[in-house]
């Protein structure tokens, strides 16, 4: 089977395609992140704008660099939510328009089990069952897997994603956007013995997370710094640097417990903040503690990408599933913990 995969969810555009014998083909990505740096963040008008202007062309160029015509095609997969509602409309209208043209099934897929099967694309993917911690710009939340469709929320954030929390301590530290390799880039320079931030809801049982007070406390010392004078360069790094250790720290302390609690010895991290090389440092010191292994995407499948898309796309639609005709999904709240197995 040859599927297409199609991701529109935010504000980066990603096609793939994926066979069942030769695996990954091709894939393309076109990122808004320049045209959104100028307002700070993702403006959703134009974010589905771009998605309408970039999409059809990406499409063809994966399928040139497969060697592939429409009609070769077996089925297309999409993101159908969660994310913004209008750029999703424009995947989900795209594989439906094709999907009927060319008379193959679509579906449209969850964005985030994209992120939780994306290490799957590699070349030594981690086996059922494992726990997954998804840390990206939306979603902060650790997950027991035993299988496509098996999944068991175990802790999620109550407020700010850590990607959420990273952008807006980018913005009062005045970084560019995207905030999160702005803000690990600063804290390199930064001294980890000047500030201690606290390590939230750290000091009560359970998998939740919460940010928003980290958030608020890291904008207080940015005042306080301020108001002595005392706002300098270096300052600002030493700032950047105490507030990744707090979430490096309260990522890392959640998934220690997560281990501990399933007994498991596999640790899935994905998404954009899975990227951060402070994070991945801490993470194979607490599995090779445990004799567990820690799996991550390749960092180009760590953000939005339509390789991840496509795979879970496969899967499902391998397992009998498929858009009814017609009728497209764009769901821009959509819990992981109501998918079910195929």
């Amino acid at each position: 089977m040859r599927v297409l995969g199609i991701e529109t969810s935010c504000d980066e555009t990603g096609v793939a395609l994926f066979d069942t014998e030769r695996g990954l083909v091709a894939d393309a990505l076109y990122s808004q992140i320049a045209m959104h740096a100028e307002y700070g963040g993702v403006v959703p008008e134009l974010a589905s704008r771009d998605h309408t202007r970039r999409l059809l062309p990406l499409i063809q160029q994966v399928l040139d660099e497969a060697g592939l015509a429409r009609n070769e095609l077996d089925a297309i997969a999409y993101t159908a939510g969660p994310g913004l509602v209008g750029a999703l409309m424009v995947g989900a209208s795209t594989a439906h328009g094709m999907a009927r043209a060319l008379k193959i099934p679509v579906l449209g897929v969850h964005h985030m089990e994209g992120h939780l099967l994306a290490p799957m694309l590699e070349d030594e993917p981690p086996d059922f069952p494992f726990v997954a911690l998804l840390v990206s710009g939306g979603h902060t939340q650790l997950v027991e897997v035993h299988g496509l469709g098996q999944y068991r929320l175990l802790g999620e954030s109550v407020d700010d994603a850590a990607g959420e929390a990273f952008d807006k301590t980018a913005k009062m530290l005045g970084l560019d956007y995207p905030g999160g390799p702005q803000v690990a880039k600063l804290a390199e320079a930064g001294d980890p013995g000047r500030f201690r931030f606290p390590r939230p809801m750290t000091d009560r049982p359970g998998l939740d997370f919460s940010f928003s007070g980290l958030k608020t406390h890291t904008l207080t010392a940015i005042r306080r710094l301020e108001q002595d004078g005392e706002l300098d360069d270096q300052a600002l790094a030493d700032v950047a640097r105490a507030f990744e250790e707090a979430v490096v720290d309260t990522l890392v302390i959640k998934c220690r417990r997560a281990l501990d609690a399933t007994g498991l010895k596999r640790l899935v991290v994905s998404g954009g903040v899975s990227a951060n090389v402070r994070l991945r440092e801490r993470l194979e010191v607490e599995c090779d503690k445990r004799n567990a292994r820690a799996y991550y995407p390749r960092g180009r499948f760590c953000t939005d990408n339509g390789a991840m898309i496509a795979y879970v796309g496969t899967q499902r639609l391998m397992a009998g599933e498929h858009d009814e005709p017609g009728i497209m999904k764009a769901v821009p709240r959509w819990p992981m913990d109501s998918l079910g197995k195929p």
